[in-house]
């Protein structure tokens, strides 16, 4: 409990106090985001690549803290990576498949190092696990570190948004991983949500400098690979869905927009304003408003994870059905899968 207490105070210090040399560093080379079109809710050029206050703070922190081997040494490689690309990214705006190419060299390193979905639970075999073989291990490890890098960095749209959400999902997970004595996840995890806090006073609205694909990329590599090794290996019987539940505002947002987008004929990767943050504010709702009320979501279904982690099958059953409904009242009260308010760009 030291070693966690010592992490988030270290990495919200870090990130904190790294925060306005970010500022001053994104001033002098460039890195301003300009308002190009009516998607981008700010109306004033504000400074990004704050998501390098954010890595230092859990990058510093963690290698102080945590006992280096093998799967860390891949976990802090591959951040530099999407750290790296994240940079160039922020100054010159780089491909979409320059991006993926990035995050598969990054997802590569981490599961030549061992961090892989070795097993997940299932409870309806005698042993109550399934195995996979590493034909399968791989690419599911793979899919789902890019997968949920970009559903972070999609929901980065509203100042505080992803800073906010990524740090309540990184509490949920460090939450779990530390019940089922997975200490080392527990760590990171605090490290990166301590990083994402101390970050939020100059990134709340107003904000006063952007995280950036550096900040958002950040965020989803470190949450995706680090709930392989908590919370996917957890001995909860629907121990799958815990980090679904944990990141379900970036995870369901972007299934709802991939649905959307195929329904209306229209790329997947063509953006619109029907997330989550769009509509919200639609309904008149400010910036802060529409960011509390996404915080209160991802704090509800963090809260469902943890109870799933601590629940027997029928228990957990129960709360996914709750979580189900809630969930398909949100499509509905929102019109999440209707193309008709998504202005295109």
């Amino acid at each position: 409990m030291s070693q966690i207490i010592i992490a988030i105070v270290l990495s919200f210090g870090i990130s904190y106090f790294s925060t306005p040399l970010a500022i001053k560093l994104a001033h002098k080379i460039g890195a301003i985001d300009i308002p190009k079109d009516d998607r981008r809710v700010h109306k004033e050029p504000i400074p990004r690549l704050g998501g390098i206050a954010i890595f230092l703070g859990f990058f510093i922190t963690s290698i102080f803290i945590v006992h280096i081997d093998k799967q860390i040494i891949g976990i802090l490689l591959g951040s530099l990576v999407i750290v790296g690309m994240g940079i160039i990214d922020d100054l010159n705006e780089i491909g979409a498949k320059t991006k993926l190419l990035g995050q598969l060299i990054a997802a590569g390193i981490v599961v030549s190092c061992g961090v892989r979905v070795e097993w997940v639970t299932n409870p309806f075999t005698q042993s109550g696990i399934t195995q996979l073989s590493l034909i399968l291990s791989v690419p599911v490890t793979i899919f789902w570190i890019v997968g949920i890098t970009n559903t972070v960095n999609l929901i980065d749209g509203l100042d505080g948004l992803a800073a906010g959400v990524s740090a309540i999902a990184a509490i949920t997970l460090a939450f779990v991983a530390f019940v089922n004595d997975q200490q080392t996840s527990a760590v990171l995890l605090v490290c990166l949500a301590g990083s994402a806090i101390g970050f939020l006073p100059y990134n709340f609205n107003p904000a006063k400098i952007f995280m950036g694909d550096t900040g958002s990329l950040f965020l989803g590599y470190i949450l995706a690979v680090v709930s392989i090794q908590g919370a996917i290996k957890s001995a909860a019987a629907l121990a799958i869905f815990i980090p679904i539940l944990a990141l379900g505002i970036p995870i369901f947002d972007t299934t709802f927009a991939i649905i959307r987008r195929k329904l209306s004929g229209r790329p997947i990767m063509q953006a619109d304003k029907g997330h989550l943050h769009h509509r919200l504010l639609s309904k008149g709702l400010s910036q802060r408003k529409t960011v509390l009320i996404l915080y209160g979501i991802s704090l509800f279904l963090g809260i469902s994870a943890v109870l799933i982690s601590e629940s027997n099958f029928f228990e957990s059953t129960i709360i996914l059905i709750l979580d189900a409904l809630f969930i398909y009242y949100g499509i509905v009260r929102l019109k999440l899968l209707s193309p008709e308010d998504s202005e295109l760009k």
